[in-house]
């Protein structure tokens, strides 16, 4: 397994991260149990979750799944630098939801018993909320890491002038502030290459790729088409939006004698700002496959032809629209 630091920290994780998104709804908490203990075999130390996970609304199912793992002991706490999120609906009463300290303080207290652990790695905000002040979020983070519940921050689907305004005003304070931002990256989905990625750059926050396969556009589908959610309407129209572009990275992929899934995970492992993309398996399988990404080493011309077939906003802003 290869690491890198986290953003500007000194905090080492695993270039490839432990989506756990499928546990519970898709994947049994047996088989839960046995992908995490592979990941851990297998080097991945980098796990990511959040409270709504689950999809019970209040419950966090996928936590307390995460819990009960940890609480076999074994050192399996320890072993892993956990990443979950506050924002999302935990009820149907105000303030149980965005980023209020009073909804801070409480979704983090409930994360904590719910994964049965004293600390959480990174607590990242969910979404951005437009309503709440930036001094009010600071300050509910750093009492949370004041006394140890938390160690860094982290964000999720922000834009860039969101990520530059929350790192200015957490300097301000004298805190740490941002140490990564979550967000939607893939071949097929490159928006974020005009500001978000050069604000993280500029800034030293590492990148957490989500959805690196397009949801499976990007995992072969032509030959799989009518297996699991690629079966299904919602993909079926994204295929036939992407036709001639998929059509062609499967027939690059052939050329490199790679699969798409690997393909697609090894290129975002070229993007520097890249910390680790977010990797869903529902099976042991798709886990240990997904380390053949590691190995995969990407040339100039590989690079631009995969950039002719997903050719992107055309760099960061304002280049790419501007002269």
């Amino acid at each position: 397994m290869h690491y890198a630091h986290l953003g500007r920290s000194g905090l080492l994780v695993s270039r490839l991260c432990l989506g756990t998104m499928n546990f519970g709804p898709v994947t049994s908490e047996e088989d839960s149990f046995r992908i995490m203990d592979r990941a851990l075999e297998l080097g991945i130390n980098f796990f990511d979750t959040a409270n709504v996970y689950g999809w019970r609304k209040g419950e966090g199912w996928t936590e307390q799944i995460i819990g009960r793992w940890f609480a076999q002991g074994g050192g399996r706490r320890e072993k892993v630098v956990i990443a979950t999120k506050v924002y999302g609906v935990m009820d149907d009463w105000p303030n149980e939801s965005r980023l209020s300290a009073r909804h801070i303080k409480r979704a983090c207290e409930d994360s904590l018993r719910r994964m049965k652990t004293d600390w959480i790695d990174l607590y990242q905000m969910h979404h951005v909320d437009r309503e709440c002040p930036w001094d009010e979020i600071w300050q509910a983070m750093e009492q949370l890491y004041q006394e140890g519940k938390i160690l860094y921050v982290g964000t999720s689907n922000f834009a860039g002038w969101h990520i530059a305004q929350g790192q200015e005003i957490a300097n301000r304070r004298n805190f740490f502030g941002i140490v990564s931002e979550q967000s939607l990256y893939n071949l097929n989905a490159r928006m974020i290459e005009l500001e978000v990625l050069p604000a993280c750059r500029a800034y030293g926050i590492g990148v957490i790729p989500w959805s690196p396969l397009a949801g499976g556009l990007l995992g072969g589908i032509l030959k799989g088409v009518q297996e699991g959610r690629r079966a299904s309407e919602r993909m079926q129209e994204a295929l036939e939006r992407n036709r001639s572009k998929i059509e062609a990275y499967e027939a690059f992929c052939e050329e490199l004698s790679e699969r798409p899934a690997d393909v697609a995970l090894a290129w975002l492992l070229h993007q520097p700002g890249v910390t680790a993309p977010i990797i869903g398996p529902r099976t042991i399988e798709q886990l240990d496959q997904s380390l053949r990404a590691l190995e995969i080493q990407m040339d100039e011309s590989a690079l631009k032809r995969l950039d002719e077939i997903f050719p992107g906003p055309g760099g960061p802003a304002p280049e790419a629209y501007a002269w």
